[in-house]
Protein backbone atom coordinates (compact mmCIF):
# COMPACT_ATOMS: atom_id res chain seq x y z
CA UNK A 1 0.00 0.00 0.00
CA UNK A 2 1.50 3.49 -0.81
CA UNK A 3 -0.32 6.72 -0.34
CA UNK A 4 -0.32 7.40 -3.77
CA UNK A 5 -2.67 4.74 -4.48
CA UNK A 6 -5.50 7.23 -2.90
CA UNK A 7 -7.69 9.70 -4.49
CA UNK A 8 -9.04 11.42 -1.37
CA UNK A 9 -8.12 12.12 2.30
CA UNK A 10 -10.61 12.64 4.61
CA UNK A 11 -9.37 14.22 8.23
CA UNK A 12 -10.62 14.63 11.18
CA UNK A 13 -10.51 17.94 11.77
CA UNK A 14 -9.59 18.82 16.35
CA UNK A 15 -6.73 17.18 17.25
CA UNK A 16 -5.23 16.41 13.67
CA UNK A 17 -5.56 19.53 11.84
CA UNK A 18 -6.43 21.82 15.01
CA UNK A 19 -4.67 21.89 18.18
CA UNK A 20 -8.11 20.41 20.51
CA UNK A 21 -6.12 19.42 23.31
CA UNK A 22 -4.49 22.78 23.23
CA UNK A 23 -7.36 24.70 23.13
CA UNK A 24 -8.86 23.05 25.74
CA UNK A 25 -6.53 22.70 28.38
CA UNK A 26 -6.37 26.87 27.76
CA UNK A 27 -9.81 27.62 27.95
CA UNK A 28 -10.07 25.41 31.10
CA UNK A 29 -7.08 27.28 32.70
CA UNK A 30 -9.18 29.54 35.40
CA UNK A 31 -11.80 26.77 36.00
CA UNK A 32 -8.56 24.62 36.81
CA UNK A 33 -7.49 27.02 38.82
CA UNK A 34 -10.09 27.42 41.23
CA UNK A 35 -9.63 23.86 42.34
CA UNK A 36 -8.32 22.85 45.63
CA UNK A 37 -5.82 20.03 44.58
CA UNK A 38 -3.18 20.69 41.90
CA UNK A 39 -4.30 18.84 38.55
CA UNK A 40 -1.73 18.07 35.57
CA UNK A 41 -2.37 18.78 31.74
CA UNK A 42 -3.64 15.37 31.20
CA UNK A 43 -5.16 14.80 34.13
CA UNK A 44 -7.20 17.68 32.89
CA UNK A 45 -7.67 16.35 29.39
CA UNK A 46 -8.81 12.94 31.05
CA UNK A 47 -11.35 14.15 32.74
CA UNK A 48 -12.76 15.95 29.68
CA UNK A 49 -12.77 13.30 27.79
CA UNK A 50 -14.69 10.76 29.79
CA UNK A 51 -17.24 13.67 30.59
CA UNK A 52 -17.40 14.63 26.34
CA UNK A 53 -17.76 11.42 25.35
CA UNK A 54 -20.23 10.23 28.04
CA UNK A 55 -22.47 13.06 26.65
CA UNK A 56 -21.92 12.60 22.84
CA UNK A 57 -23.98 9.29 23.62
CA UNK A 58 -26.85 10.94 25.81
CA UNK A 59 -27.13 13.66 23.49
CA UNK A 60 -25.95 12.96 20.07
CA UNK A 61 -27.77 15.37 18.70
CA UNK A 62 -26.90 18.12 20.84
CA UNK A 63 -24.43 20.98 18.58
CA UNK A 64 -20.81 20.82 19.90
CA UNK A 65 -20.71 23.97 21.00
CA UNK A 66 -23.45 23.29 23.61
CA UNK A 67 -22.33 19.82 24.45
CA UNK A 68 -19.14 21.39 25.54
CA UNK A 69 -21.02 23.79 27.77
CA UNK A 70 -22.67 20.53 29.86
CA UNK A 71 -19.05 19.39 29.79
CA UNK A 72 -17.76 21.89 31.64
CA UNK A 73 -20.97 21.83 33.56
CA UNK A 74 -19.51 18.15 34.83
CA UNK A 75 -16.05 19.23 35.52
CA UNK A 76 -16.80 22.06 37.58
CA UNK A 77 -19.18 19.66 39.41
CA UNK A 78 -16.12 17.05 39.66
CA UNK A 79 -14.11 19.61 40.48
CA UNK A 80 -16.09 21.13 43.34
CA UNK A 81 -16.16 24.76 41.60
CA UNK A 82 -18.89 26.73 41.24
CA UNK A 83 -20.42 28.00 38.01
CA UNK A 84 -23.09 29.87 36.33
CA UNK A 85 -24.90 28.55 32.90
CA UNK A 86 -23.18 31.62 31.10
CA UNK A 87 -20.07 30.54 32.27
CA UNK A 88 -20.61 27.29 30.59
CA UNK A 89 -22.01 28.75 27.16
CA UNK A 90 -18.37 30.38 27.14
CA UNK A 91 -16.58 27.84 27.42
CA UNK A 92 -18.36 25.90 24.36
CA UNK A 93 -17.49 29.12 22.20
CA UNK A 94 -13.88 28.89 22.83
CA UNK A 95 -13.91 26.45 20.15
CA UNK A 96 -13.68 28.88 17.43
CA UNK A 97 -10.63 30.30 18.96
CA UNK A 98 -8.30 26.84 18.25
CA UNK A 99 -5.61 27.29 16.62
CA UNK A 100 -4.18 25.54 13.75
CA UNK A 101 -1.20 23.13 14.05
CA UNK A 102 1.97 24.92 12.30
CA UNK A 103 2.24 22.45 9.73
CA UNK A 104 -1.69 22.39 8.86
CA UNK A 105 -1.59 24.92 6.39
CA UNK A 106 1.21 24.05 4.42
CA UNK A 107 0.24 20.55 4.15
CA UNK A 108 -3.37 21.09 3.03
CA UNK A 109 -1.93 23.11 0.30
CA UNK A 110 -0.01 20.73 -0.95
CA UNK A 111 -2.11 17.48 -0.38
CA UNK A 112 -4.55 19.14 -2.91
CA UNK A 113 -2.82 19.36 -5.74
CA UNK A 114 -2.94 15.63 -5.61
CA UNK A 115 -5.96 14.82 -3.47
CA UNK A 116 -9.90 15.48 -3.26
CA UNK A 117 -9.77 16.83 0.71
CA UNK A 118 -12.58 15.95 2.90
CA UNK A 119 -13.34 16.98 6.69
CA UNK A 120 -15.73 14.32 8.76
CA UNK A 121 -15.36 15.83 12.26
CA UNK A 122 -17.22 15.94 15.32
CA UNK A 123 -18.09 19.37 15.58
CA UNK A 124 -21.10 21.83 14.58
CA UNK A 125 -21.28 23.66 11.17
CA UNK A 126 -20.65 27.55 12.88
CA UNK A 127 -17.56 26.13 14.85
CA UNK A 128 -15.74 24.35 11.87
CA UNK A 129 -16.82 27.57 9.88
CA UNK A 130 -13.99 29.50 12.20
CA UNK A 131 -11.17 26.42 11.96
CA UNK A 132 -11.75 26.34 8.39
CA UNK A 133 -10.65 30.31 8.07
CA UNK A 134 -7.57 29.15 10.17
CA UNK A 135 -6.72 26.13 7.51
CA UNK A 136 -7.43 28.31 4.17
CA UNK A 137 -8.16 25.56 2.29
CA UNK A 138 -11.45 25.02 0.38
CA UNK A 139 -12.52 21.39 1.41
CA UNK A 140 -14.10 19.29 -1.16
CA UNK A 141 -16.87 18.28 1.43
CA UNK A 142 -17.26 18.92 5.51
CA UNK A 143 -19.43 16.53 7.38
CA UNK A 144 -20.41 17.29 10.31
CA UNK A 145 -21.66 15.38 13.75
CA UNK A 146 -24.44 18.46 13.45
CA UNK A 147 -25.36 16.81 9.64
CA UNK A 148 -25.36 13.35 10.94
CA UNK A 149 -27.10 13.62 14.21
CA UNK A 150 -24.06 11.54 15.63
CA UNK A 151 -20.67 11.58 17.41
CA UNK A 152 -17.93 9.63 15.93
CA UNK A 153 -16.90 6.41 17.03
CA UNK A 154 -20.42 5.96 16.01
CA UNK A 155 -20.03 4.07 12.62
CA UNK A 156 -22.91 5.77 11.32
CA UNK A 157 -20.92 9.13 10.90
CA UNK A 158 -18.48 6.90 8.47
CA UNK A 159 -21.25 5.06 6.78
CA UNK A 160 -23.15 8.80 6.11
CA UNK A 161 -19.51 10.23 4.72
CA UNK A 162 -18.90 6.71 1.96
CA UNK A 163 -22.81 6.79 1.12
CA UNK A 164 -22.39 10.47 0.47
CA UNK A 165 -18.58 10.04 -1.35
CA UNK A 166 -19.89 6.95 -2.81
CA UNK A 167 -22.85 9.19 -4.77
CA UNK A 168 -20.17 11.41 -6.18
CA UNK A 169 -17.90 8.27 -7.35
CA UNK A 170 -15.66 7.96 -5.02
CA UNK A 171 -15.02 3.85 -4.05
CA UNK A 172 -13.90 3.33 -0.47
CA UNK A 173 -10.89 1.82 -1.65
CA UNK A 174 -9.50 5.36 -3.13
CA UNK A 175 -10.16 6.84 0.57
CA UNK A 176 -7.65 7.15 2.99
CA UNK A 177 -9.12 8.36 6.49
CA UNK A 178 -6.24 10.44 8.22
CA UNK A 179 -6.92 11.34 11.91
CA UNK A 180 -5.46 11.50 15.19
CA UNK A 181 -7.61 9.43 17.53
CA UNK A 182 -7.25 6.07 17.90
CA UNK A 183 -10.56 5.72 19.89
CA UNK A 184 -12.69 8.29 17.40
CA UNK A 185 -11.39 7.57 13.73
CA UNK A 186 -8.92 4.60 13.65
CA UNK A 187 -11.45 2.09 15.35
CA UNK A 188 -14.21 2.68 13.40
CA UNK A 189 -11.87 2.84 10.43
CA UNK A 190 -10.76 -0.65 11.12
CA UNK A 191 -14.43 -1.79 11.56
CA UNK A 192 -15.54 -1.05 8.10
CA UNK A 193 -12.22 -2.03 6.46
CA UNK A 194 -11.11 1.71 5.56
CA UNK A 195 -7.46 2.38 5.17
CA UNK A 196 -6.55 5.15 7.86
CA UNK A 197 -3.37 7.26 8.12
CA UNK A 198 -2.27 8.11 11.95
CA UNK A 199 -1.32 11.83 12.23
CA UNK A 200 0.45 10.75 15.77
CA UNK A 201 0.37 14.20 17.23
CA UNK A 202 0.83 12.98 21.25
CA UNK A 203 3.42 11.00 20.18
CA UNK A 204 6.40 13.24 22.56
CA UNK A 205 3.65 12.90 25.13
CA UNK A 206 1.95 9.04 25.48
CA UNK A 207 -1.16 8.38 26.40
CA UNK A 208 -4.84 9.54 24.79
CA UNK A 209 -5.23 12.93 26.33
CA UNK A 210 -8.73 13.95 25.50
CA UNK A 211 -9.69 10.82 24.05
CA UNK A 212 -10.84 7.82 25.19
CA UNK A 213 -8.70 4.72 25.12
CA UNK A 214 -9.65 2.50 22.13
CA UNK A 215 -8.80 -0.51 24.38
CA UNK A 216 -7.49 -2.72 21.74
CA UNK A 217 -4.95 -0.95 19.65
CA UNK A 218 -6.62 -0.29 16.31
CA UNK A 219 -4.37 -0.99 13.00
CA UNK A 220 -3.16 1.93 11.04
CA UNK A 221 -1.82 1.87 7.67
CA UNK A 222 0.84 4.82 7.79
CA UNK A 223 1.96 6.42 11.10
CA UNK A 224 3.32 10.00 10.79
CA UNK A 225 4.23 12.24 13.68
CA UNK A 226 2.55 15.40 11.87
CA UNK A 227 1.08 16.76 8.81
CA UNK A 228 4.53 18.34 7.43
CA UNK A 229 5.68 14.25 7.77
CA UNK A 230 2.60 13.10 5.61
CA UNK A 231 3.25 15.42 3.09
CA UNK A 232 7.26 14.54 2.69
CA UNK A 233 6.37 10.93 2.42
CA UNK A 234 4.03 11.70 -0.51
CA UNK A 235 6.92 14.15 -2.26
CA UNK A 236 9.18 10.74 -1.28
CA UNK A 237 6.78 8.39 -2.94
CA UNK A 238 5.65 10.48 -5.92
CA UNK A 239 9.81 10.57 -6.79
CA UNK A 240 9.78 6.71 -5.78
CA UNK A 241 7.05 6.13 -8.72
CA UNK A 242 8.82 7.95 -11.71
Amino acid sequence: MRLTDFKVLTFDCYGTLIDWEGGIFAALRQLVSKVGAPLSRDEVLEAHARHESAQQIITPGKRYSELLAVVYKRLAEDWGVPVGWDECLDYGRTVRDWSAFDDSVAALRYLQQHYKLVILSNVDNESFAFANRKLAVAFDAVFTAEDIGSYKPDLRNFEYMLEKLSARGVAKEHILHTAESLFHDHRPANELGLASCLIHRRHAEGGFGATMNPGVTPHTDFRFTGMAELAEAHRAALAAAT
